[in-house]
């Protein structure tokens, strides 16, 4: 469920100075879109849902990259092969034929899944002669 509010004016401005006090480091975004909201803002409000830590993104995204050097891959197209491998694929028909699809992103996965997915570049470069150092413990 998410809530939709549209602000103008002085009341757009009162909330985005309400929101730089609440995340000072990102008072320069806020004040832009203040200076910037000729027909007004929109705000969207969700439930928060429990993401990846930042710590396995770069972990995973630093390993992945040089997995993918190694085999010749672009770091997208790793990125995708190991998605479906972890969380599976859809083929999808489109004008041009055929394609595989990850069915899960990481950006909808939290840390459990996240850490799978880590596991599943630790195997998979293993089984092709590629030494990904284990994480961190907390990763």
């Amino acid at each position: 469920m998410s809530v939709r509010v549209d602000l103008s004016g002085s009341k757009a401005a009162e909330l985005m100075l309400s929101l730089c006090s609440l995340e000072p480091e990102r008072s320069s975004v806020f004040m832009d879109l203040i200076l910037a909201q000729r027909n007004g803002l929109v705000l969207e409000i969700k439930k928060a849902r429990k993401s990846h830590s930042s710590q396995q993104q770069r972990y995973y995204r630093k390993w992945l990259g040089e997995f993918a050097k190694f085999i010749g891959y672009t770091h997208d197209e790793m990125h995708d092969e190991m998605l479906c491998r972890t969380f599976g694929t859809e083929h999808v028909e489109t004008k041009m034929g055929s394609i595989r699809r990850p069915s899960k992103r990481s950006s909808e996965v939290g840390v459990t899944e996240y850490g799978f997915l880590i596991d599943m570049l630790i195997i998979t470069a293993a089984d092709l002669d590629f030494v990904v150092p284990p994480p961190i413990k907390g990763i």
